[in-house]
């Protein structure tokens, strides 16, 4: 199939890529709206089934108060604010300029009843205005943030004195920080890895075709989830995994086409069987790669939240979008340029050959070394990967929340001066809603709300009011920040008390822990899913069933000791990162699924190699040791270029995006080198020929479906013509049925 698909990109390069082309620009027109339809809101965080959610619909009919939206205005005045008292001019200015929203449709400050002192600051020079607001779309969201800025700048009673904060501001400026911030790591990004490219490749042409292929999986991935935005939810989040993912993946699937074809063309093959060649073998390899990588993301749709679901939709249209260009616009671009892929090098590295006999020789005797003594080996690798992941006992969880903008942003400021000046200004409530017969026993109500208000870690307890007629709300303060962990034992404990009638839990704690409930119930589904597809695609490829298992298991260590890692740079603070109280709760699925896809992704690349070794007659030592010096360089080229896209998104100004990118980036790094290189070879060592055994059952299967083919040694480039540079004979794949030299 590969073959005659190789054949026919040959054939119909030019039609190819004018059809590619044509779809591109399509695909540009269609998918550059995408941002628009993207959502950016705290339900993006939601289980649409959770109680919670309940809660907030029931309010939000009765009241029209959409409890996750509200504007906070931080006013600070030379005047002492009282609570219960007129206030400065300042403040009734903040207070007028709320009221004057449409969305708006309640305003509290210090002069209102209700309030207390709960809305001033311990010192009384600083004071909020606090505005519930309806629900309004994103796109509302952002017009309103923007009409709210300008109308302070022009005001001056406000300009110098008012910055605006809350929920729905905070939102608005999460997603414009996270665009600015992608956008950022795309320059950053792309001249390193244009210059990694350059110094992998030793061409200028060569670099560049991977580069192209991230830019059209890119905009083919917008287009895909432009069009996911008709069905379902997508969150914004998924532009940022996109763009790292799209742009890693295009260079890894573009280094292993392009440097199989430079092999063959060295070996003497004509353009037309260097193609056919390459699709079959490199081709092979990049289909089931992006299987992997895709299989692990799709775990991600187990979850019912939102942003998780799109994360895990992106991740797979990116992954396909990757696959399809290396498949086949790139095969066919190749077919174009012939011997021009080495253009414009130096005319030194146009003399050397591709990948040095040396390079492979220092990778065959590392592993030769470790298989000397596989048990001590194995036991320093899992070690180490265990010590790195050992942080991971004191792993505290958060979520996302305003006050995680830098205060560079109004939200910031706001976030981080309530935090300071105020005690606990109540902006952030437990709301308990209780759904009754029509008659509730009033008595049993206030007795309810008096065992709530005794609660440790609960400041404070409104009177039961009545919603609808068979709803009541009671609303309770909890002390602190609402993501911290004290809030948090304060609503469980309230959660565990008895109600008088059934309730559900709302508010910025209760969404939080509700999330967490959510994700701890479909984690193991998730962890079905990953594990049984992943065991599933390695047995198809491999025909065995200890592979498949090793490597779930060094997959496994090696995303652990990443979680490790991020522990101890963002939890306890190192590396320069300010200590946070917790991981965002979903960055750990995040950086799992896309490592462990990553991982398999790699493990197929050395596998595939040391199968080929195996069919040659090597023995099992000696086929490990050739297939890690044909793949070690191309794996290790592969990480260090998809950690730099990856990584880029470290430098964002969002701590739950620095997370991913850094996280990312350091399980792909760890497992293309203390994975790979130490505990790979010495379990293959300790294991022998029960690597590859399969009950008999199985193994029929899988002759049946994967019919035996011929295996045939790669080209062995003892002379490299002028021109032919690169990095060679590590395509990671082994289908090389019958090759017919010509001359080119």
């Amino acid at each position: 199939m590969f073959s005659a698909l190789g054949s026919a990109l040959h054939r119909r390069r030019i039609a190819v890529l004018l059809l590619a082309l044509v779809v591109t620009v399509l695909a540009t027109a269609y998918g550059g709206s995408v941002s628009g339809k993207l959502t950016n809101g705290l339900s993006d965080y939601d289980d649409p089934a959770g109680g919670n959610v309940a809660a907030r619909e029931t309010i939000s009919r009765a009241t029209g108060i959409d409890s996750q939206q509200g504007y906070v205005l931080l006013v600070r005045t030379d005047e002492k604010v009282t609570a219960g008292e007129a206030v400065p001019d300042e403040v009734a200015a903040a207070r007028d300029l709320l009221r004057s929203r449409p969305e708006v449709k309640q305003v509290v400050d210090a002069s209102s009843p209700e309030a207390g002192a709960a809305l001033v600051s311990r010192d009384g020079r600083s004071t909020i205005v606090v505005g519930a607001v309806t629900s309004i779309s994103d796109k509302q969201a952002t017009d309103a943030e923007e009409a709210l800025q300008k109308a302070i700048e022009d005001s001056p009673l406000l300009r110098e004195s008012t910055s605006l904060g809350g929920s729905t501001p905070g939102h608005v400026q999460v997603a414009q920080i996270s665009d600015e911030d992608v956008s950022n790591a795309e320059m950053i990004a792309f001249p390193i890895v244009l210059v990694v490219l350059f110094l992998v490749f030793r061409g200028l042409v060569a670099a560049f075709v991977p580069l192209i292929g991230g830019i059209v999986s890119l905009l083919l991935t917008m287009a895909g989830l432009r069009l996911t935005t008709e069905f379902m939810t997508v969150s914004a989040g998924a532009m940022s995994l996109a763009f790292a993912l799209g742009l890693g993946l295009s260079i890894d699937f573009g280094l292993l086409i392009v440097s199989r074809f430079r092999e063959e063309v060295a070996a003497g093959r004509g353009r037309g069987e260097a193609v056919r060649q390459t699709v079959a073998t490199a081709g092979r390899t990049v289909l089931f790669s992006a299987l992997t990588v895709a299989a692990a993301l799709a775990a991600l749709t187990a979850f019912p939240h939102p942003y998780l679901r799109s994360m895990g939709i992106a991740g797979v249209i990116t992954v396909l979008s990757a696959a399809l260009f290396a498949l086949v616009g790139l095969p066919a671009l190749l077919a174009v340029l012939g011997n021009k892929i080495n253009a414009l090098a130096p005319r030194r590295w146009q003399r050397a050959t591709g990948t040095s006999a040396a390079t492979e020789g220092r990778w065959r005797r590392m592993a030769s070394g470790v298989m000397r003594r596989p048990g001590l080996f194995a036991v320093i690798a899992t070690g180490v990967l265990l010590l790195i992941a050992s942080p991971l006992a004191g792993v505290r969880f958060t979520g996302v929340d305003p006050s995680l903008l830098p205060q560079e942003t109004s939200a910031g400021r706001v976030a981080a001066d309530l935090a300071r000046d105020f005690e606990d200004p109540g902006t952030a409530p437990l709301q308990i809603v209780l759904t009754t017969d029509g008659t509730p026993d009033a008595a049993r109500l206030a007795d309810y709300a008096r065992k709530i208000e005794d609660v440790p870690g609960i400041e404070s307890v409104g009177a039961p009011f009545e919603l609808d007629g068979r709803h009541w709300e009671i609303d309770a303060v909890p002390a602190g920040n609402p993501l911290d962990d004290p809030a948090q034992d304060a609503v469980e404990k309230v959660r565990e008390l008895t109600a008088p009638y059934t309730a559900n839990f709302t508010g910025t704690t209760a969404d939080y822990l509700a999330q967490e409930e959510s994700i701890g119930d479909k984690l193991p589904l998730a962890a079905a899913i990953l594990a049984g597809v992943t065991l599933l695609l390695l047995f198809a490829f491999s025909g065995a069933i200890v592979l498949p298992l090793m490597a779930l298991v060094m997959n496994t260590l090696s995303t652990g000791a990443a979680f490790g890692f991020l522990v101890w740079v963002f939890q306890d603070g190192n590396l320069g990162f300010s200590a946070q109280s917790g991981l965002e709760a979903t960055t750990p699925l995040l950086v799992f699924a896309l490592a462990f896809g990553l991982s398999t992704d790699y493990n197929v690349f050395l596998l595939s190699r040391i199968k080929e070794a195996r069919a040659q007659g090597l023995s099992e030592r000696e086929a490990v040791a050739q297939g890690l010096s044909r793949t070690g360089s191309i794996v290790t080229s592969a990480a260090v270029l998809f950690c730099v896209p990856v990584g880029a998104l470290a430098a964002s100004r969002l701590v739950f995006i620095q997370e991913l990118g850094l996280g990312a980036a350091f399980a792909v790094l760890v497992d293309a080198t203390i994975v790979r290189a130490l505990l790979v070879p010495s379990l293959m060592a300790l294991l022998g020929a029960a690597n590859w055994w399969a009950p008999a059952p199985l193994r029929r299967l899988h002759r049946a479906v994967f019919p035996e083919r011929k295996e045939e040694a790669a080209p062995v480039l003892a002379a490299v013509p002028a021109g032919n540079t690169g990095n060679t004979g590590n395509d990671g794949n082994t289908d090389t049925r019958e090759r017919t030299p010509a001359s080119l």
